[in-house]
């Protein structure tokens, strides 16, 4: 069994072309993570050139995570990003498949995934989109219940390369035990403005750093994580307003 043979399971006829690259037909079908109304129709054709693979721990159990981005939509302005769940103890086992694609480009964002449990860790990919002097990225949470992919939330975040000065939001993760089932997570975005000391028609602002919290608990009642502030969503009303 290859990572191949694992990528046929979502991709059934994916074959190589001689170049190095790998090609197929529509992959199976499945849900988008955001839901029903989250993005679009997978290409005609898939093109595989890598995958992104991830060992977890789900439910106390071995698990694996692979990550396929196929290319464009046909119709959607994101791309179509294949998050794949395998049980590879025994047989080899297709146990979930979701379409992650939030933007054009997807990838495992690191550390990749958090640790919240002794059994238990939540993905975290990226899907991106860049022009000459702006970077656009989200960040999906993504938790595994009963072998089936969970979205606990989406992180906005915004980059900007000008001539006078850059403004770049970085993210970071970590968890804190917190005597719950899970653990809880904490993500800070530090938002950072620093000038770029070139003469330039515009006047450079202040050099400014800030940090931008938002923690999510487990809520046993509702079965799922909670986030304690708005913040992040605050932030991604403002940054939305420099687009």
């Amino acid at each position: 069994m290859t990572y191949l043979d694992l990528a046929r399971m979502v991709i059934p006829d994916l074959a190589g072309d001689g170049d190095g690259f790998y090609k197929g037909g529509l992959p199976i079908e499945m849900r988008h993570i955001e839901g029903p109304d989250g993005g679009g129709s997978p290409p005609d054709t898939s093109g595989l050139s890598n995958a992104g693979v991830l060992a977890v721990k789900a439910g106390d159990k071995d698990r694996l995570a692979m990550l396929y981005d196929l290319g464009d939509s046909p119709d959607s302005a994101e791309g179509y990003a294949v998050l794949a769940l395998y049980d590879i103890t025994e047989k080899p086992k297709l146990l979930d498949a979701v379409n992650v694609a939030v933007d054009r480009s997807t990838y495992f964002r690191e550390p990749g995934k958090l640790p919240v449990s002794a059994g238990d860790d939540v993905l975290v990919t990226m899907s991106t989109h860049f022009n000459s002097s702006q970077g656009y990225v989200i960040t999906p949470l993504i938790m595994v219940r009963d072998d089936k992919f969970e979205l606990i939330d989406m992180i906005y975040t915004f980059d900007e390369n000008l001539c006078a000065y850059s403004r770049k939001q970085d993210v970071a993760f970590q968890t804190i035990a917190d005597d719950r089932p899970y653990a809880a997570i904490k993500v800070t975005v530090t938002d950072a403005t620093v000038p770029s000391g070139e003469s330039c028609d515009e006047q450079p602002p202040k050099p400014e750093s800030h940090a931008i919290s938002v923690t999510y608990h487990w809520d046993e009642k509702a079965s799922h994580y909670v986030k304690d502030s708005d913040a992040l969503d605050k932030l991604a009303g403002e940054n939305a307003k420099r687009f």
